[in-house]
């Protein structure tokens, strides 16, 4: 069985100054973001399609990421707090003791971080003509890679843990307390580079690019799906999800599940390739 291990890692690697710190979070988080983004590239090349407008994408893939992340955790989970702080949303900042200090970005959510991706290529497909659909179908191979680092910098963080286990077995993150949980950022991590796998081997032994869009639905069935399982066995982020019978992760995953359905049905069923659709 799953053995106890203690974890009590320092979330700050070193000090840059006396009040920045260097995390393993945003390590984590930039590194994911760079090796997906390496991983679309090489499929551009494999695919002998042009690379020239990719560090456009990259650009507007990060911002919709960051500026999404963090607008959906103030919206969805702290909006009364973030309403009277507004200065606070966007800037890495926090009222203490009278003064604002250097904190670092302390809540992203992944729900509104994957909407405002999704807004950001749709803007960088508008401005540089390129097909949305065909565009979404690659960058959906790589994106769990990103979300396998951005789950392991959680971890690094002791943050969105799970709930206690039967006390026999689990991850004890000493920084919160001595009980046992379900390291559910594990969970995620395991979820999404499994995902990733499904996904390259479904763009390496098949033929399915030929309709497109439907890696991108296989792909927001398969990762949200997941994240919805795997909520039973986290803590709740905010008090008001005691009284929930399902969290808001949750709630928010069921809609892009349902979009990735209905993706999946209408391209599959439309006639013929169409594969410039959008």
């Amino acid at each position: 069985m799953f053995p106890i291990i203690p974890w009590n890692i320092d979330p700050v690697i070193f000090m840059l100054s006396a009040t920045f710190p260097i995390k393993y979070y945003g390590l984590l988080f930039a590194l994911g973001i760079t090796v997906a983004f390496l991983t679309v590239k090489k499929i551009y090349q494999k695919e002998g399609s042009s690379v020239h407008d990719l560090d456009s994408l990259l650009i507007y893939i990060v911002l919709g990421t960051v500026i999404g992340a963090r607008l959906g955790h103030c919206l969805f989970y702290e909006p009364e707090y973030f309403f009277r702080h507004p200065l606070e949303i966007l800037l890495p900042i926090k009222k203490i003791d009278g003064s604002y200090q250097y904190i670092g970005f302390q809540g992203l959510a992944s729900h509104g971080g994957t909407i405002g991706v999704l807004l950001a290529i749709v803007f960088y497909c508008m401005k540089f003509q390129k097909p949305l659909l065909t565009v979404l179908d690659r960058l959906a191979i790589a994106a769990p890679i990103a979300g396998t680092f951005i789950r392991l910098g959680n971890l690094m963080n002791s943050e969105i843990y799970g709930i206690p286990t039967n006390g026999t077995w689990g991850f004890v993150f000493l920084r919160d307390d001595t009980i046992p949980r379900h390291p559910t950022q594990l969970y995620e991590a395991i979820a999404y580079l499994i995902i990733f796998l499904i996904l390259w081997i479904i763009y390496q032994k098949t033929k399915i690019l030929k309709k497109s869009g439907v890696i991108f639905g296989i792909f927001l069935i398969l990762v949200f799906s997941s994240r919805f399982f795997i909520e039973f066995f986290k803590e709740n982020q905010v008090a008001f999800e005691n009284q929930m019978a399902f969290n808001m992760g949750q709630l928010l995953s069921l809609p892009f599940v349902i979009l990735g359905l209905g993706l999946l049905i209408w391209r599959l069923s439309s006639e013929g390739n169409n594969k410039n659709v959008i």
